[in-house]
């Protein structure tokens, strides 16, 4: 937050596709391509979220990746797509507000479950991430967020190429689980662990993003975002009735407001009138207790202490699917042990990880292995402090993947 000019509460804008489509963009083409080609109508839409008082506007890029503009032929063109893209934003702040770039789901998932690599996804969106440093975007927004891989590729892919504040968004239902079924109190552990500057829900049910903040809010250590969609088409929330939740968002911990699909100029007007009549400074500190550390798997959180028992160490052998399973059901100790300790060993862990949901202790003697499996991992590991590693390579992986260190 220290590295934009802005203090909080902060004021994003509201949605841009829905908006889009009420001025003729067609359903399921190329939000980028139709916006280049109609500049006027994202110009229209975007002065009129800097009237409401939006502080930050998220240029249309979106779908600006690889993968994303390879729907249109226009993957060979991601650079210039997003440096089109973000000066049309910038037109139309006309200095009054920060821009934002915007990074979206590939749609691509890991084995066993989809054909990609985390390499992949990492190198498609550190590809746009580079393109939007190059553009000159104020921060990063990686929203709507659906799977936890994802998600850490795209932080990876921004922090390579950037010092500029990356805030996260995931999208969840009532049950705060993101569509691939990950808890986003896991999420947000690892995003915070990976270096997010902020954390939050958009997309989603305001009654679901209030009950779920007040989850996330005990273990926040970044401000939490609120940027709700305003219903379901033909059934959107008034401004009223959306901004009707700002209260319960703030009560929440949520100190960054704005709205996603259905929600116009309208909307961030009243959203902005409610924060208006917040006092902030009401809301006591979370207190919170050293002794509880949070950790995550890739789909659930989980919270250790400092004489957490990892039980006995697991070997990457053919049968670690097993182990793991036998280890989390026979001694629940809530916590587990793996050993990284050749190279071979990282194909075997990758295959299987995903299977992992209590709390993970990674452990290897050669710091390049251990590394290479803390970004296998797609969930925040720790440290039990029992190898000889050095103390900045450890601080190191502290800070780039979030590792826990005992």
């Amino acid at each position: 937050m220290d590295t934009i000019p802005l203090s909080l509460p902060i004021l994003m804008d509201g949605a841009t596709g829905t908006e889009l489509m009420a001025r003729g963009m067609p359903l399921g083409g190329s939000t980028e391509q139709w916006v280049l080609d109609h500049p006027e109508a994202l110009l229209e839409i975007q002065r009129s979220y800097v009237s409401a008082g939006s502080q930050i506007l998220l240029a249309p890029t979106f779908g600006a990746n690889r993968v994303g503009l390879g729907r249109c032929g226009a993957f060979h063109r991601v650079e210039e797509y997003n440096r089109r893209l973000v000066e049309l934003t910038r037109q139309a702040a006309e200095g009054k507000c920060l821009v934002a770039g915007d990074l979206a789901p590939l749609g691509l998932s890991l084995p066993p479950f989809g054909e990609s690599s985390f390499e992949e996804m990492v190198a498609v969106y550190t590809e746009q991430a580079a393109a939007l440093e190059k553009a000159g975007v104020d921060l990063f927004v990686v929203e709507t967020m659906i799977s936890m891989a994802e998600a850490r590729a795209a932080m990876l892919a921004c922090k390579s190429v950037s010092d500029k504040p990356v805030w996260v968004t995931f999208t969840c239902d009532e049950e705060g689980r993101a569509p691939y079924g990950t808890d986003v109190l896991a999420t947000m552990i690892v995003m915070q662990g990976m270096g997010a500057a902020a954390f939050g829900l958009n997309c989603s049910d305001p009654a679901a993003v209030a009950e779920q903040l007040e989850r996330l809010a005990p273990y926040a250590s970044v401000p939490l975002i609120a940027k709700p969609n305003a219903g379901q088409p033909g059934a959107y929330r008034t401004p009223e009735e959306l901004s009707a939740f700002v209260p319960a968002f703030a009560k929440g911990g949520a100190r960054i407001f704005g709205g996603c699909c259905g929600s116009g100029p309208d909307h961030v007007t009243a959203i902005r009138q409610a924060m208006e009549t917040v006092d902030f400074s009401a809301f006591p500190a979370v207190e919170r207790d050293p002794d509880v550390i949070p950790c995550a798997s890739e789909k659930e959180a989980r919270f250790i202490t400092p004489d957490v028992d990892v039980g006995e160490t697991i070997e990457c052998t053919p049968d670690l699917m097993e182990d793991i399973l036998a280890a989390e059901e026979e001694a629940p100790q809530g916590a587990l042990k793996i050993a990284i300790l050749e190279e071979d060993d990282l194909d075997i862990f990758a295959e299987n990880q995903y299977v992992v949901k209590d709390a993970l202790c990674l452990w290897s003697d050669v710091p390049e292995l251990l590394e290479k499996a803390l970004r296998i991992y797609q969930g925040r590991a720790f440290w039990d402090g029992t190898g000889d590693l050095e103390e900045d390579f450890l601080r190191d992986m502290a800070k780039k993947y979030g590792l826990v260190l005992l």
